[in-house]
Formats: structure tokens, C-alpha cells, sequence
């Protein structure tokens, strides 16, 4: 008896499959994979009160570079009140390096800022061919935060 799918079908619900099955692996590999390090190292005043320089420090320690890192984060005033939501670009991320990102916040000033809130992965390429969600998952599973400013920076 014969396959009801023809040899092109077989493999693409093969692919599917594979996908579904590895999902969740590639996941857990991840969340074992090097971190990438996130420090938020200072809050500078922009001239004139006009916003906020945040420096952050990004290591990416392994052997692949990440080519794209988008994060999505959320600023809480220090009364705890949500203040502003920013998109950051912070790849390209070379392997084996430390870069420093310097992002201006126009109109928010520093000492208004309580706590920054990593609240999402917008997109993240790495070398691992997966479904961007898979990579998105696996790229904040990665990601460990610290600050060394007066400003919590939280998952």
C-alpha cells in the first residue's frame, strides 16, 4: 500500500514536526546557552533637563554573534506608576564581545525613572535556524540583568 502524501508533502509534515517537537528543546538549550549580559551602568542628564542618557552594558560572551536584538522595556516612574515604553535596538552584538549602547529618553528625566522593566524580546536573530518565537524565547531566557545605577533593572 502507498503513502496518501506524495514525497514533497511527507517531508514538509516531517519539517512540521520537527519543528513542533523541537520546539521546546531548542528552548531549554537556550536557557543553558551562554547569558548575555544586561547592565543598565548609569543615568546621565541630558543639557538643559531636556531627558535622560542610559548607558547600558551588553556582553555577549559566546562563540556566535547575534546579529539582531530589539528589546521592548518599560519605564516606572518612582512612584511605581508606568511611565513610558521604549523600543531599544541593542544588536548587532559581535561574538566574544562587550559593547556599550547609549540611548537618549527626550523629555524624561532621570531622576523620574524608579525601575526599568525588560518586559519583552521584540526580535532576536541568532546563527540557530528556529521559528523567530523560538528565538525571541530562547534570547530572553538568555539575557541576565544587573544595574549599577540607582534604578532597578527587572525582569
Amino acid at each position: 500500500m502507498g503513502s496518501a502524501f506524495s514525497p514533497g508533502r511527507r517531508l514538509a509534515v516531517a519539517g512540521l514536526l520537527a519543528v513542533f517537537l523541537l520546539g521546546p528543546c531548542l528552548a531549554a538549550a537556550a536557557a543553558r546557552a551562554t547569558p548575555i549580559s544586561l547592565e543598565l551602568n548609569k543615568l546621565q542628564p541630558l543639557a538643559q533637563g531636556t531627558g535622560c542618557r542610559a548607558y547600558f552594558v551588553i556582553a555577549n560572551p559566546g562563540s556566535q554573534a547575534i546579529p539582531e536584538l530589539d528589546l521592548d522595556l518599560v519605564l516606572f516612574g518612582t512612584d511605581g506608576v508606568i511611565a513610558r515604553r521604549v523600543a531599544i535596538e541593542f544588536g548587532p552584538l559581535p561574538a566574544e564581545k562587550t559593547v556599550v549602547r547609549l540611548f537618549d529618553l527626550a523629555g524624561t528625566p532621570c531622576d523620574s525613572i524608579g525601575q526599568i522593566l525588560l518586559n519583552d524580546v521584540i526580535s532576536c536573530r541568532t546563527g540557530v535556524t528556529a521559528p523567530d518565537a523560538d528565538q525571541r524565547a530562547s534570547c530572553l531566557a538568555r539575557i541576565a540583568l544587573s544595574s549599577l545605577a540607582k534604578v532597578k533593572l527587572t525582569r
